[in-house]
């Protein structure tokens, strides 16, 4: 018993050891010991368990272990909303912020709290008796995905929390991926012919939204606390954000160090110039600094308006630019046929990255531009991520420039190019006239892949199973065994392993992604889900006739005429036949909370809180409709401030109207 007793202390003491060097390490920056160190800890620990497995569940906090593949991530309502915020562009737009609020609390004496806005994913995490319970994505801000299992693989955020903790904390924080996790995860799927991430948001938001746990394990992301949205059953309730940050501190999260309080708006302008000084320097990726009145009772009272508190704002920096000159334009060939011109460029560093090359959308913005090869160019970087010439500088002409001269033979095929009309009929594009052409089938296939959300797969993967003939289509995919790639040569096994699992996970899509997925022109993800959510399977959309799909709200002429089009050639009906015989199979809609199911909805006015484009998603993610005009068969009006003629078109038909409070209690 006496041995039995001090097993138990040592296993225990080990425990809280190792918990205090991982919280040193991956929260304060200050390791008091070597790796060495840590690691002969952790190697006593588990000769201990190995010895005396009765107590292995003394070391379960110590461990994130991988849970299972999801087959797709479940709904989570947020208790409290997980709001956007309005942006200033410049420090004009600051001073007419701060003006605005003092006229709304005009005797207050205010304090401003600044901070950095880290670039990743807006996640809000859940603790009860302080265990972590559940971690959500920001969503529409009111309905997110559960990503709990994604969210404990995170090193930085705490499984639990020291006593005293509150009965419950809902912690809100940003997860983010560092510059150099970032460059090392692109150079390895580079190498190994996967896609790579335009940026250190994407890379995290792409990382969490896998449906294996191991896969964000991987990706080695970090998570930053900003905020407390809620907590019970604590007496010394924070007052002013900046306690927030403080208390945030004591249960053991990582929160960024670039913060400060001012007085005046006076003093916030040198801090803003100095952070944008440095802010390439930092090891995460930043998109502007977030400024808030520091007191939560004047948070409180200056409320919020749309999706956006009146209490805060982010000051986003301007893009950096930089010129360089137009080595050539050349003409990249879509998966659907649409020839799209592409500036070339003397490689120039922009906001931290080389940038060599942008594209021109099309012809309408060469002529805009008035661009030729040659030319000397202004770019910069789009939100800091998406490379755009924003001017030509012609003064600097010589006289040697030429102009661009969209080809009459797709360059890849040499089949005839054509003018059509676009999706909008206000604008025209080329497409290559093969439909067999050798760069449509290979975008064609990563755009699958990518609307899939088989991530492990990229571009020089899918060309090398072409090459070796282990695929022609996308439907292939789903036939290959680990045997078929571990052979090739610089495929290991672990490699093979994870991109047939990667394909088995996804082998399940919902409706409106398979559309997506198909390539069908002018169908992007908005029309699939308006099709998914009129139709319901997809053998009623295939047996649809264009009259029918014109006379579909949201659907015009040249949509209708593509879908019928599409199902209407042998080889497409043939490729949708092979996806399900390979085993791809179409997930029925979620019906656990379809309470709108057979209603229209008619939006008017502007609401108190919500965008309409918030209300009409969590209209139709109920199963409801939203029509641009009231008719007899309109079920609600949805009514905000100053409506217009719908409002009392409602009235004389005598449909029921709702406020935004009314539709929010029967959501």
């Amino acid at each position: 018993m006496e041995q039995d007793t001090q097993i138990v202390k040592r296993i225990q003491n080990l425990v809280d050891e190792i918990r205090e060097l991982r919280y040193r390490y991956h929260v304060t920056n200050d390791p008091s010991v070597t790796d060495e160190v840590y690691d002969s800890l952790r190697k006593e620990l588990d000769a201990i368990l190995k010895k005396y497995p009765a107590y292995i569940a003394m070391k379960n906090e110590l461990d994130r272990v991988a849970g299972k593949p999801l087959d797709a991530f479940q709904k989570v309502t947020h208790r409290s909303r997980m709001l956007s915020l309005n942006d200033a562009f410049s420090i004009d737009e600051i001073r007419e912020w701060v003006t605005r609020i003092q006229k709304i609390i005009p005797d207050a004496k205010y304090e401003y709290f600044a901070e950095l806005k880290l670039d990743g994913l807006a996640v809000s995490l859940m603790y009860e008796n302080g265990v972590f319970v559940k971690g959500a994505t920001r969503g529409d801000g009111f309905i997110g995905e559960d990503i709990t299992e994604n969210l404990k693989m995170i090193k930085s955020i705490p499984l639990t929390i020291p006593a005293p903790y509150p009965s419950y904390v809902e912690v809100r924080g940003e997860a983010v991926m560092s510059k150099k996790v970032w460059q090392t995860l692109n150079k390895k799927n580079e190498k190994e012919g996967k896609s790579v991430f335009a940026n250190t948001r994407n890379a995290a938001a792409g990382s969490l939204r896998q449906l294996d746990p191991r896969l964000t394990q991987e990706r080695k992301l970090d998570f930053f606390a900003y905020d407390i949205a809620e907590i019970d059953g604590w007496k010394n309730v924070p007052r002013t954000h900046s306690e927030k940050h403080a208390l945030l501190r004591e249960f053991g999260f990582v929160l960024d160090t670039h913060e400060k309080i001012f007085s005046t708006v006076d003093e916030i302008i040198p801090y803003i110039e100095m952070i944008g000084k440095k802010r390439e320097e930092f090891a995460y990726g930043t998109d502007g600094l977030v400024i808030a009145v520091d007191s939560l009772a004047f948070q409180e009272e200056l409320g919020v308006v749309g999706k956006a508190p009146r209490y805060a704002i982010a000051y986003k920096y301007p893009a950096e630019k930089a010129t360089t000159t137009v080595t050539d334009i050349t003409v990249n060939v879509g998966r659907t046929g649409v020839l799209t011109p592409l500036a070339h460029f003397v490689p120039t560093l922009v906001a931290g990255s080389t940038v060599s090359k942008s594209t021109l959308h099309n012809m309408d913005q060469i002529e805009r531009l008035d661009i030729r090869v040659g030319d000397t160019v202004v770019i910069q970087k789009a939100g800091d991520v998406i490379p755009e010439v924003v001017e030509v500088l012609t003064r600097f002409r010589t006289g040697n420039e030429k102009k661009f001269v969209m080809p009459k033979k797709c360059p890849v095929c040499g089949a005839s190019v054509e003018k059509r009309e676009g999706g909008s009929e206000k604008t025209v594009a080329f497409y290559c006239t093969n439909n067999l052409c050798e760069a449509r089938n290979r975008r064609g296939l990563q755009h699958f892949v990518n609307a899939f959300e088989i991530y492990e797969i990229g571009p020089k993967i899918l060309d090398r199973l072409q090459e070796e003939g282990l695929i022609t289509d996308a439907s292939d995919l789903f036939i290959l065994e680990e045997s078929d790639l571990s052979g090739l040569e610089r495929f290991g096994e672990k490699s093979a392993k994870n991109i047939i699992e990667s394909i088995k996970i996804h082998k399940k899509v919902p409706l409106w992604r398979f559309l997506v997925a198909l390539g069908i022109l002018h169908v992007g993800e908005e029309t699939a889900k308006d099709l998914a959510n009129h139709f319901g399977t997809l053998s009623k959309i295939m047996n649809t006739k264009e009259y029918e799909f014109n006379a579909l709200p949201n659907i015009g002429p040249v949509v209708a005429k593509s879908l019928t089009e599409y199902f209407s050639h042998k080889e497409h009906v043939h490729f949708i036949e092979k996806l399900i015989e390979n085993g791809v199979s179409i997930t029925k809609p979620d019906t656990k909370n379809k309470k709108f199911a057979g209603m229209t909805f008619v939006l008017t006015g502007t609401l108190p809180t919500l965008e309409r484009n918030d209300a009409k998603k969590m209209i139709e993610e109920r199963g409801g409709k939203v029509s641009s005009s009231v008719s007899k068969n309109t079920t609600y009006v949805l009514v905000g401030e100053n409506p217009g003629s719908k409002f009392d078109d409602a009235k004389k038909v005598g449909v029921p109207i709702l406020d935004e409070k009314a539709f929010v209690n029967i959501l």
